[in-house]
């Protein structure tokens, strides 16, 4: 057997209202992906108005890309990157205290290769409280970021990673523990 692409078929995901996603999607052009409007609040604004949770001290820096905000819930003092994309075609949640650093991806959907229609998977992330995700990261679907947890620039993060964990590499594995200090 082999991949037939004739056969996908997605029909069975519902991500919301039609309009609504095409709403969304102008404004994610004129507000987030660009560099031009570097507004926080706005964007926190916009954010929430279109259903997602978001707490306060959320900074999200130009050319940023949100999928679909009502399946976003970010907490307080969050600091989103230059370039993030935030894929979510399944919920997202981030805690508080979480870094998403320039470039990184965070990915809820993917294709099951072992179907030769190639069928859409979608699965949750989840990022915990004091989460770091290096520069160029990829946090894929089904992935729980315990507190405090590192994912390296660069890295691949599957699975569940560690409370107070550093990861790197692709798949990323845990290289050694987070030590934080009081300033």
């Amino acid at each position: 057997m082999q991949t037939n692409l004739e056969k996908y078929d997605n029909s069975w995901y519902k991500p919301g209202n039609f309009f609504k996603r095409i709403v969304w999607y102008l404004f994610n052009i004129l507000f987030f992906k660009t560099s031009l409007f570097p507004f926080y609040n706005f964007k926190v604004f916009l954010l929430k108005l279109f259903g997602a949770r978001v707490g306060h001290h959320v900074l999200i820096k130009p050319l940023v890309n949100i999928k679909y905000p009502w399946f976003l819930t970010i907490g307080n003092n969050v600091w989103i990157g230059e370039k993030v994309w935030i894929d979510n075609l399944e919920m997202v949640s981030i805690g508080n205290n979480v870094c998403l650093s320039q470039e990184c991806l965070l990915l809820t959907g993917n294709h099951n290769y072992t179907q030769s229609s190639f069928d859409l998977i979608v699965k949750p992330i989840v990022l915990e409280d004091g989460v770091w995700i290096g520069a160029r990261a990829i946090v894929c679907g089904g992935t729980v970021c315990r507190n405090h947890s590192v994912v390296t620039a660069g890295s691949v993060a599957t699975g569940e990673l560690q409370e107070m964990g550093i990861y790197k590499g692709n798949p990323c594995v845990k290289i050694k523990e987070r030590i934080i200090t009081k300033n």
